[in-house]
């Protein structure tokens, strides 16, 4: 899909033996927290922005968003996610594969300590603006999510769609500052006129 996107977040999780198996815990999204470049702009994930998708996404857990390798879908209970205070928790039942045992064996060696998840901006789902220093923030308020995944190279990869959603806003800036002047031309002409008008009964 070309408006798929993918990032990635650095945070604790961790891998849990019992009886019944291993299960994988962690965060694939953390809120509020602004993201490294991006190609131009910075990103952060507002609290509810997952609301829509954990209510009606079919979501997988796949290693390195590979959809070969699956390790957790939530339609079959293997996968489960909530909002907490942190971000986006997910807690997957890891199947007797050799891929999962792999996987166990590189987080509990530190070899891999990072999550990610693959998403699309729902209609209305980002906000665009600038912080105090000028540089661009894209708020994510409203997603739809294909995967969540461990991964070996936590990148923020500058997706097309991002950067054209940059783009967009930009010239949207670009066209108020216009218009803006525009305005503000047309306002200091009819004060001139008034002036001028007023001029000529004194």
């Amino acid at each position: 899909m070309n408006d798929r996107e993918i990032r990635a977040f650095g945070g604790e999780f961790r891998v849990s033996r019992t009886d019944d198996g291993s299960s994988l815990r962690g965060h694939a999204a953390v809120f509020n927290s602004l993201s490294e470049n991006l190609g131009g702009f910075r990103e952060q994930i507002k609290p509810g922005a997952f609301k829509w998708a954990l209510e009606n996404d079919d979501v997988r857990a796949l290693i390195n968003h590979d959809s070969n390798l699956v390790i957790g879908r939530n339609t079959a209970g293997t996968l489960r996610m909530k909002e907490d205070k942190t971000g986006l928790a997910v807690e997957i039942d890891l199947p007797d594969t050799q891929a999962a045992r792999d996987l166990s064996v590189s987080i509990e060696r530190g070899d891999i300590s990072q999550m990610s998840f693959g998403f699309r901006v729902r209609a209305g789902g980002q906000e665009w603006g600038e912080d105090d220093d000028g540089d661009v923030i894209r708020t994510l308020t409203d997603l739809s999510l294909f995967d969540v995944s461990p991964v070996a190279y936590p990148a923020y990869p500058a997706t097309d769609v991002g950067l054209r959603s940059l783009e967009t806003f930009q010239t949207d800036k670009a066209n108020r500052k216009a218009i803006f002047l525009r305005i503000l031309d047309a306002q200091k002409r009819r004060l001139q006129l008034s002036r001028g008008s007023r001029g000529l009964f004194y």
